[in-house]
Order: structure tokens, then C-alpha cells, then sequence
């Protein structure tokens, strides 16, 4: 089992920057290919930033990319996503999830665990 705790959220103007981290534990952090998700109210959840194992491979959102990165420290066993820029469209729950991959490969659904997100408001 892997178990992830997100932390980072919080309120900011638009056009501010926050860090979001993921803890790890549980199973070989290194081995799995992980991602940032979120959610809007009444809106579904959507992908915003993969990675994987080794951090050799990223991909984003359209609605994020040259604003978002994502970035995976396996010492740490931690994964982070650096958000500049922010607009209030970014208002979200943000989650982060974990896919135990046999190659290097970013993974875009079908996630096998989930962290409990954290709440993300950008004012105008």
C-alpha cells in the first residue's frame, strides 16, 4: 500500500505562486509514476501534471503548461507541483496520485492511489 498526504494549499491573490507537496509512504516511492488532479466545484476532476518514476518524462494540462511544474524527489519520497501565476480558474481541490509502473512512462488515469487532496483558491 502507499499511502499520500498533500499539503500546500491555501488562498492567494491571482497572479501569486503557491508550492504544493505530496508525502509518501508505504511501498518503493521510486518506482511509481505519479500525477497532480483537480477538482472544481460541480465540476469533474481533470489531469493537470504527470510524471514519471525516474522524472525524466513530465507532462501537463494545456490550461497549465509554462505556468505549472512538476517535480519528484525519490529521496524525499515527495512529489511537488510549483504553480505560478495563478488565475481563479485554478480554484480547485488538488490531488495527487500514484501509479506503479513496470516502464519510465508518465500515466494519465487509471491511478492506483489517491491522496485526500488540498483546497487551492485563487481571488481576483
Amino acid at each position: 500500500q502507499v499511502q499520500l498526504e498533500e499539503s500546500g494549499g491555501g488562498l492567494v491573490q491571482a497572479g501569486g505562486s503557491l508550492r504544493l507537496s505530496c508525502a509518501a509512504s508505504g511501498r518503493t516511492f521510486s518506482r511509481f509514476a505519479m500525477g497532480w488532479f483537480r477538482q472544481a466545484p460541480g465540476k469533474d476532476r481533470e489531469f493537470v501534471a504527470a510524471i514519471s518514476w525516474s522524472g525524466g518524462r513530465k507532462d501537463y494540462a494545456d490550461s497549465v503548461k509554462g505556468r505549472f511544474t512538476i517535480s519528484k524527489d525519490n529521496a524525499k519520497k515527495t512529489l511537488y507541483l510549483q504553480m505560478n501565476s495563478l488565475r481563479p480558474e485554478d480554484t480547485a481541490v488538488y490531488y495527487c496520485a500514484a501509479s506503479l509502473t513496470i516502464g519510465d512512462y508518465v500515466v494519465y488515469d487509471g491511478m492506483d492511489y489517491w491522496g485526500k487532496g488540498t483546497l487551492v483558491t485563487v481571488s481576483s
